[in-house]
């Protein structure tokens, strides 16, 4: 099956691939915009023109980084790539991207390359280039006022109390890293995402939680610090079912489906 990225003078083709992503391919992009669009006749031979999508995961470039609790926004891309065989190849404005769909919907996967409090660098000129509305805009990222491996799915909000760590932004500065303090400079990297939207907050959000640091435990080595054995299982678990909601999302909307997934992902932990 053919996804096309169509322009006034423009049309690029991807055909769909199973295969794991491996490397990076650069390519060099005019700064032009273009439509990322899949049309299909229905049953009564009419076109039907479908939506596009993008998911953005929050997280942070490098090793040092992965499978961090603080990067289980790249997690669920890398998850959802996996599942509907979609190639990360491509760096595009600061991010790491791949072309696809969801049944017939065409999407469009990233993971910003710059830190997390700058995603929004990547979030506004992809959402601009690809004419993706807000509506179909998805944040994905870890929250801490959620247990470990409860979910939620929302169609807009606030900046919450997510917070990008600070990370340097030249290599002439320092390695160290720390957390601004609840209350200060809350909600750093959604503050920077919905910058780059015109300051709209009108973007679907998924939350995967991680809990709190245990006792006094610093909150900069919660963040990088990595799942124990048994938080691992309920993240996996997290993972395939934000896979199969995200779907539902893709498909049919925010519906009575979300609402029930909401409900159970709020009281998977609590015994009858």
């Amino acid at each position: 099956m053919l996804y096309a990225v169509s322009g006034p003078s423009t049309r690029i083709s991807y055909r769909r691939s199973r295969l794991d992503y491996h490397g990076i391919q650069r390519r060099r992009l005019v700064p032009a915009r273009i439509r990322l669009s899949a049309s299909l006749p229905d049953a009564n031979g009419v076109k039907v023109e479908y939506t596009p999508w993008l998911f953005v995961g929050l997280g942070n470039p490098g090793n040092k980084y992965h499978g961090t609790r603080h990067n289980i926004g790249f997690e669920m891309i890398d998850r959802i790539s996996q599942e509907e065989g979609i190639l990360l190849n491509t760096i595009q404005s600061k991010a790491l991207i791949g072309i696809g769909s969801i049944g017939e919907v065409p999407i469009l996967l990233a993971k910003p390359q710059a830190y997390m409090n700058f995603s929004g660098e990547s979030v506004g000129p992809l959402a601009a280039y690809y004419q993706v509305p807000l509506r179909h805009i998805l944040v994905v990222y870890d929250e801490m006022n959620l247990p470990n491996g409860v979910l939620r799915l929302a169609s807009k909000g606030g900046h919450g109390y997510h917070n990008g760590l600070e990370y340097p932004t030249s290599p002439s500065q320092l390695l160290a890293i720390s957390v601004k303090s609840h209350g200060e400079g809350q909600g750093e990297a959604l503050k920077n995402v919905m910058g780059h939207l015109d300051g709209s907050r009108e973007f679907p959000r998924l939350c995967i939680g991680i809990g709190n640091p245990p006792g006094s435990m610093d909150m900069k080595a919660y963040l990088l610090q990595k799942f124990s054995f048994e938080e691992r299982k309920e993240i996996d678990a997290a993972l395939e079912q934000g896979t199969g909601a995200v779907k539902n999302l893709v498909l049919n909307g925010f519906n009575h489906i979300t609402t029930r997934f909401n409900l159970g992902q709020k009281y998977k932990y609590h015994k009858v």
